[in-house]
C-alpha cells in the first residue's frame, strides 16, 4: 500500500522544476527549496531583487462590519480604526491563549477584509473563523483562487514601478490594486525578510504570466524556502510550528505589542496565567557551528533552561544565530547560554533582536 502524502502544486510547480529548483514538501505543498546556493540566494535578497513563490499560504475574504460580525474578537490586533488599503499583522488565538495562526489582516472597503493566513494552517483556520463569525458576516476561502509572489529586497522598487506604476507611493503595510502587464493585482507593501519589498496577489491562473514577466529583469532572481529561513531567522521573524502553535502564548512568543489590551478577544483572558517562558534571540559565541531546532539551550552548570525553536548560519553575520524559548530569569541581554545535547555543547550569548540591522525594509 502507498504510504506517499499528496501534495498540492502552486501554478509555478513546473516553472520551478525548468529553472533547476530542488523541491520539497512544505505544509503540505511542493515547493521549491533553493535554485542556486544558499549564499548566493542571500545575496540576490540582500543586495538586489528575488522573487519568492508564496502561492502555498492561505487567503480568505470576509464581509461584514468588524465588530457586529465577530472578526474583531477573533484577532488579536486592533482593525476597527484601521484605514482603507491598510494592512495589519496579529493572530487569532484558542480559549487556553494558544496561538491557532498568526496572520495579516488587509481592508479592503469598510466592510470588507482580506486574511492572510500560514499553508499548513488553511483549514483548520477556516473552521476557526466559520465558528466564531455570526450571521453577519459572509466568509469565503480564495486559497485556491489567489496566487502570490513576493518580490523583495532594495531593488524591489525601482523593479516593480515599471511594471506596475504607482507602486513607488505605497507606505510601509499599505497596498493598493494595479496592473502588471494588464492583469488586475493587488499589491502590499509588506514581506518575510527584512528588505524593502512587496507581496504581489493575482488571479491563480494568471500567475505565470506575472512571474515571468518579472523574471525578464535580469536583476530578478527566483530564491526559495531555504534562503527565506535564513533571512526571516537574521531578523527574527516568527515561524509557525517554530515559535509560534497553539501550546505557545503570543506573550511568550515575544508578540505583546501585536495584542490589543483595550478590547476582548478569544483567548485573552488565559493569558495572565501563562508566560513562564519567553522567545530570546542569541548568537553563537566562539564557533561558526549553527544552533538547530530542537537544540536544547543550558545554563553555565548544564542545567536545561530552554529549547531552540529556530537557529541558521547567518551569511550577514558569518556566525550561528539561533531564536528559542528560555526561563524568564536569564533572559538578560549579554548572559552566556550553552546549546546542543547533554553530550555536547557550543557556546552562545543572548542578544538584541534583530540580528541583521542594515536591512532595507523601510527604505
Amino acid at each position: 500500500m502507498s504510504t506517499e502524502i499528496s501534495l498540492h502544486n502552486t501554478p509555478l510547480a513546473d516553472e520551478h522544476v525548468a529553472l533547476g529548483a530542488k523541491m520539497v514538501g512544505f505544509g503540505g505543498w511542493n515547493m521549491p527549496l533553493q535554485y542556486e546556493s544558499i549564499l548566493a540566494e542571500w545575496d540576490y535578497n540582500r543586495k538586489t531583487a528575488s522573487i519568492f513563490d508564496c502561492s502555498h499560504m492561505g487567503e480568505f475574504l470576509i464581509k461584514g462590519d468588524a465588530v457586529s460580525s465577530g472578526l474583531d474578537n477573533i484577532v488579536t490586533q486592533t482593525i476597527v480604526d484601521m484605514p482603507l488599503n491598510a494592512c495589519r499583522y496579529g493572530a487569532m488565538l484558542n480559549d487556553e491563549g494558544g496561538i491557532i495562526d498568526d496572520l495579516i489582516v488587509y481592508r479592503k472597503a469598510q466592510e470588507e477584509w482580506m486574511i492572510v493566513v500560514n499553508a499548513a494552517n488553511i483549514e483548520k483556520n477556516a473552521r476557526h473563523f466559520r465558528a466564531h463569525l455570526n450571521s453577519h458576516a459572509t466568509f469565503e476561502d480564495i486559497s485556491f483562487k489567489t496566487a502570490k509572489l513576493d518580490l523583495q529586497g532594495p531593488m524591489s522598487r525601482d523593479i516593480l514601478k515599471v511594471l506596475a506604476p504607482g507602486i513607488e507611493a505605497l507606505a510601509y503595510y499599505t497596498f493598493g490594486h494595479f496592473q502588471i502587464s494588464g492583469i488586475p493585482c493587488l499589491i502590499s507593501r509588506t514581506g518575510y525578510t527584512g528588505e524593502l519589498g512587496f507581496e504581489i496577489y493575482a488571479p491563480w491562473e494568471k500567475c505565470k504570466e506575472i512571474w515571468k514577466t518579472i523574471l525578464k529583469n535580469a536583476t530578478v532572481k527566483p530564491t526559495g524556502l531555504g534562503v527565506r529561513d535564513v533571512l526571516r531567522v537574521e531578523v527574527c521573524y516568527s515561524l509557525y510550528g517554530h515559535e509560534l502553535d497553539e501550546t505557545i502564548s503570543p506573550l511568550e512568543a515575544g508578540l505583546d505589542k501585536f495584542l490589543d489590551g483595550k478590547k476582548g478577544f478569544i483567548g485573552r483572558q488565559a493569558l495572565t496565567q501563562r508566560h513562564c517562558k519567553r522567545s530570546i534571540g542569541f548568537i553563537s559565541s566562539l564557533s561558526r557551528k549553527s544552533p538547530r531546532a530542537g537544540n536544547k539551550i543550558f545554563d553555565a552548570n548544564s542545567k536545561e533552561i530552554g529549547i531552540i525553536t529556530s537557529g541558521t548560519f547567518s551569511p550577514g553575520l558569518g556566525i550561528g544565530i539561533g531564536i528559542g524559548l528560555m526561563d524568564r530569569p536569564l533572559m538578560e541581554t549579554g548572559n552566556t547560554v550553552f546549546f546542543g545535547d547533554d553530550k555536547n555543547k557550543a557556546e552562545a550569548r543572548i542578544a538584541k533582536r534583530p540580528f541583521y540591522k542594515h536591512g532595507s525594509l523601510k527604505s
